[in-house]
Parts: structure tokens; sequence; C-alpha cells
């Protein structure tokens, strides 16, 4: 009997776990240092999704290309914007930065629904989230962006 209690223990802890695993968020992510190694080696391209009032509050991460993602054409108007910039490589490496990570989520999402295949958020954002402390405390380059 022991074993048979065992086994319904085992089971109903794997499914638990299991359906634990499908709520979770599947998206790819990286951290700000391995971020700025992949772009610094060409393999990447690093996207900041925040306003221009941001961009001159903090600066821009190094290498990285500002398309905001409060696109005066919504959703439709970043997708292109993040197309064109990728010459319509869907398949490229995207990195994707904003203030604190959650707009990026969102845009990883977004994107992904859109057809693009390799996108990865830095969670921890410019400033820092529960993700890591962010690009900024972690002292990687910034470029200033007084005319954002």
């Amino acid at each position: 009997m022991s074993v048979s209690r065992l086994s319904v223990a085992a089971l109903a802890a794997f499914a638990l776990l299991s359906l634990g695993a499908c709520s979770r968020d599947n998206g790819l992510t990286l951290s700000a240092p391995d971020a700025y190694a992949q772009v610094q080696a060409g393999t990447l391209t690093l996207i900041d999704v925040r306003t221009s009032d941001e961009w001159r509050q903090t600066g821009v991460a190094q290498g990285a290309l500002r398309i905001n993602m409060a696109n005066a054409q919504g959703e439709a108007g970043f997708i292109r914007q993040v197309d064109t910039a990728l010459g319509s490589d869907r398949n490229a490496s995207i990195g994707l930065i904003g203030l604190a990570g959650s707009r990026a989520t969102h845009a990883q999402e977004v994107l992904r629904a859109s057809g693009f295949t390799h996108v990865y958020t830095i969670k921890e954002g410019m400033l820092g989230s529960s993700a890591g402390p962010g690009w900024i405390a972690r002292k990687l380059p910034v470029e200033p962006c007084p005319r954002c």
C-alpha cells in the first residue's frame, strides 16, 4: 500500500511541476553582460525599446538601435521598424532591452508572434530588476543621447 501511495504522490508532484512549467515564461533571456558580449561579437542586434525621454535620461546601451516600443503606429509600426532595421531577416538574433524588463518582454512576445525566431530579452534592463543589477550598474558602456 505504501508503494501505491508513493506512486500517486510522485504522479501528483509530476503533474504539478508540469503545469507550472507550462505556465512559466518560456521566453529566451540574456544577462546584460552576455548581451554586450554578443553585440561586440556581431552575433546579436540589440534594440532599446524605451522612449526618447528615457534614452535622454540614462543614455543608450552601446551598440543598441533605438526603436521605441510605443510607436505612433502601434505594434504594427514597431514590427515594421524592427523588420526594416534587420533587413527583413526574421531569423536574426535580437536582444531587447528596456528600463527594467517588462516592456522588453512584451516586445519579445509581439515580435515572436510576428514570426521573428531568435528574440531575447535582457530582463534586468538598463536600471535593474529582480533578474539582475542592470546594464548601468554593471558599468557596461552607455552612449549619451542628448537629442533623442
